[in-house]
């Protein structure tokens, strides 16, 4: 039986919705992440302040923004304290060995035990990347659950997202422990701040690719294809009207 235009009205705004969600989400954590540590490290820098000194206080955007999203979930995140612990075992053998070069490369090793986590998953009754679709889109998770039980292409496609964004994230790690070392260390900040971006930026492009030639995008936004087709439909017959 086909949708009511109020049910498909519905739909395509809790479609808007979590899109909307999903985007505040990841520029939130794009600026506590990648753009105030960047920002302040190279602000400290310019006010006199040494590499260590300052790439150890830069490092406390990120930690506050994870505390804070544990405070305010009013429950303990395992991801979370894995990046609070991470953050804070780097600081001390910073501070221990007096090196800058092992604060700049704590985020290669932490992207690189990120990346073995998340192809860990692959063990698992639920992969990462299906769990991150379920983070990204609460209001379809008995839906997606549905197409999960059902449909074993669904999560063959799924686990090979897994496999992609652990083995590109593993590479994104080598390269940051490489530039740690070998790079001068007031250039790896920038580096490392524009290589989260083409890391991102690929490894989405990818992912898109992947669930428009499989189907898979149609299948979470039905909505948003019916618009599509029915916006194609309506220029054919503007332009057939036009020339006739």
């Amino acid at each position: 039986m086909a949708a009511l235009p109020e049910e498909t009205e519905l739909a395509q705004d809790s479609n808007r919705r979590e899109e909307t969600a999903a985007r505040r989400q990841f520029a939130l954590t794009l600026l506590c992440d990648v753009v105030l540590p960047v920002g302040l490290y190279y602000a400290l820098r310019s006010a006199g302040a040494g590499e260590l000194v300052s790439l150890l206080i830069s490092a406390a955007a990120p930690a506050l923004s994870t505390g804070y999203s544990i405070v305010r979930q009013r429950r303990v995140d395992s991801v979370g304290v894995f990046v609070l612990a991470i953050l804070v075992l780097a600081g001390l053998g910073s501070l221990i060995s007096g090196s800058p070069r092992l604060a700049l490369a704590r985020g290669g090793w932490f992207t690189g035990l990120i990346a073995l986590w998340i192809l860990g998953t692959l063990y698992t009754s639920r992969p990462f990347a299906y769990r991150a679709l379920k983070s990204l889109l609460p209001g379809k998770s008995e839906k997606l659950e549905g197409h999960w039980h059902d449909d074993p292409q669904f999560r063959r496609i799924w686990r090979g997202l897994t496999v992609l964004w652990g083995c590109g994230l593993l590479v994104d790690a080598a390269l940051r422990v490489i530039m740690a070392y070998a790079l001068p260390v007031d250039s790896v900040p920038a580096l490392d701040g524009a290589l989260y971006f083409v890391t991102y930026l690929v490894l989405q492009v990818i992912t898109h690719i992947i669930l428009h030639r499989t189907g898979v995008f149609r299948q979470l936004f039905p909505g948003r294809g019916k618009r599509k087709s029915a916006g194609s439909r309506a220029a054919a017959e503007t332009e057939h009207n036009g020339t006739a």
